[in-house]
């Protein structure tokens, strides 16, 4: 594996890793009244485009931390719908 993947990968892992302790949150607090459901959802459609660019351009480390980075912020969208204060 080239030095460019295994950055990619690294940099990848950090700023999905970042997501999780606002979703361990959210969930616990039942409450997601600080979080902009504009961002989120345009958060999540430029996440979403990452991924179809990744697999367009077949680079493993944009389509994997892409698609958990989707999820993850999916999560924190249904609950900013689900948790309305």
């Amino acid at each position: 594996m080239d030095t460019s993947k295994i950055i990619g990968l690294i940099a990848g892992f950090l700023t999905t890793v970042a997501f999780v302790p606002q979703v361990v949150k959210t969930w616990r607090t039942k409450s997601a009244r600080d979080l902009s459901l504009v961002m989120f959802s345009l958060f999540c459609a430029g996440v979403f485009l990452w991924m179809i660019y990744g697999i367009m351009i077949n680079e493993l480390p944009v389509i994997l931390w892409n698609v958990i980075t989707l999820v993850l912020a999916l999560v924190i969208l249904f609950f900013k719908v689900r948790f309305k204060n």
